[in-house]
């Protein structure tokens, strides 16, 4: 199997982790087809990433959909939805209370309690992840103190 560079870079080994892109874009193809990479963007936690393409940076905070993305894209590559997107977290292996360190950060961070800790008689209690709460915000990935959290965008945006 052949992956890009940026890929490996990214430790996407699988070559299964696209780039995230702002709340609302177009499905991949359509996005980077109309995405004149134009800096409107503001500049809390979406960055220039690959190509010049806007990409979310969640390590830089959470996103509060306040929708200014969405105001700034003229080239209607962000297109309004009731869900702006479908991102989802996974926890990996060096989180801390797999290794019996008691840590709630993530959890505590969840604004929408997505992340609930199931109570594990003489042990830490372990994250429970409540998939159909999450709203993708991403406010568990930069509070947690060994970046754990990764969020993963399935393929599900709207193309127009």
């Amino acid at each position: 199997m052949s992956i890009a560079r940026r890929q490996f870079l990214r430790g996407d080994l699988a070559a299964s982790r696209g780039p995230l892109r702002p709340p609302w874009a177009l499905v991949e193809a359509a996005f980077l087809d109309r995405c004149t990479r134009c800096d409107a963007c503001p500049p809390e936690i979406i960055v220039r990433g690959s190509g010049g393409y806007p990409e979310v940076d969640f390590t830089r905070g959470e996103c509060t959909f306040c929708g200014d993305c969405l105001t700034a894209c003229s080239a209607r590559a962000l297109e309004p939805r009731r869900v702006a997107w479908w991102l989802r977290p996974s926890i990996a292996g060096v989180c801390l209370v797999r290794h019996g360190v008691v840590c709630r950060s993530c959890g505590d961070a969840c604004e929408a309690r997505a992340i609930r800790f199931a109570h594990a008689p003489g042990g830490v209690a372990l994250p429970d992840l409540l998939r159909d709460a999450f709203t993708g915000c991403g406010a568990c990935v930069s509070v947690c103190p060994v970046s754990a959290i990764v969020m993963h965008a399935p393929d599900l945006a709207v193309a127009t």
